[in-house]
């Protein structure tokens, strides 16, 4: 059965929203917390997992939700229907600066994987599922790398990437080596794998980790420059070193100056 094929309209520049035109009775899931604004007569239901054909039945939703919780995402989805006679329309905002992009599931062989935090929405009987990196023990060292999310159908999918977008096309044999927490999505017949880095020093002082991730092509991939735990981790950095106190702007000497702020 085709899924539903959606019109959208991708609006703003670093900070980007997605607002797609649902006719009557057609729907899309979203990920929970993803909604920016809907119009009247869009009805919203929380249900376990993706709510896609496959996970018919109590025991395929509990299946699906159990998926999702071992990607680290929420045991819910949020699905929007137009309950109306005419189009509606309803959006979804990016988490945080970077670029949404639009597949088409059917023009990529119908399976996408991406990182665990990167999917948004997609039109609904897409299946949310799970990829595990196949060399177990790289994968549990490797980070972001082990637990990728599997989408699969032939409808529409948005995936969110932080900072600025790449995409590349590998040819066969072509192999691009990325930090882990780079990758955003990339088409199943790219052959997927995490690397030690090699080289004590390099691993250990080199800043970049010890393991990085291997493409292969043929095939597409989608890559990013701000990682959302690489932005995270810079935050977290300039707040202690900002010594900022009760939500205030640290001093521009750091934790020094704020000694003689101090009464």
């Amino acid at each position: 059965m085709a899924m539903d094929v959606i019109d959208y309209q991708i609006f703003g520049d670093d900070m980007q929203f997605v607002e797609i035109e649902l006719d009557p009775r057609e729907a899309v899931v979203g990920e929970a917390g993803s909604m920016f604004y809907m119009e009247d007569q869009i009805q919203m239901e929380t249900i376990f997992g993706d709510g896609s054909a496959s996970q018919g039945g109590l025991l395929g939703s509990l299946m699906g939700a159990g998926k999702r919780l071992l990607t680290g995402e929420s045991l819910f989805t949020t699905v929007y229907t137009n309950q109306g006679s005419i189009k509606r329309k309803v959006a979804f905002g990016a988490p945080y600066p970077g670029r949404i992009i639009p597949v088409h599931l059917d023009q990529v062989g119908g399976t996408l994987l991406c990182q665990k935090d990167a999917f948004l929405c997609a039109a609904k009987g897409v299946s949310l599922g799970i990829a595990f990196q196949k060399r177990l023990g790289a994968g549990f060292f490797g980070g972001e790398g082990f637990i990728l999310q599997k989408l699969e159908g032939d409808g529409l999918a948005f995936v969110h990437a932080g900072g600025a977008l790449i995409e590349k096309n590998l040819q066969p044999g072509e192999t691009l080596r990325v930090d882990t927490g780079c990758v955003v999505a990339f088409t199943s017949n790219v052959d997927f794998d995490i690397q030690f880095v090699g080289g004590v020093k390099t691993a250990l002082f080199g800043g970049e980790g010890i393991f990085f991730t291997t493409l292969r092509g043929p095939g597409k991939v989608w890559l990013q420059s701000l990682p959302l735990a690489r932005m995270a981790n810079r935050i977290v950095g300039a707040s202690k070193i900002g010594g900022s106190r009760g939500g205030e702007e640290g001093s521009v000497l750091g934790g020094l100056g704020n000694l003689f702020e101090r009464d």
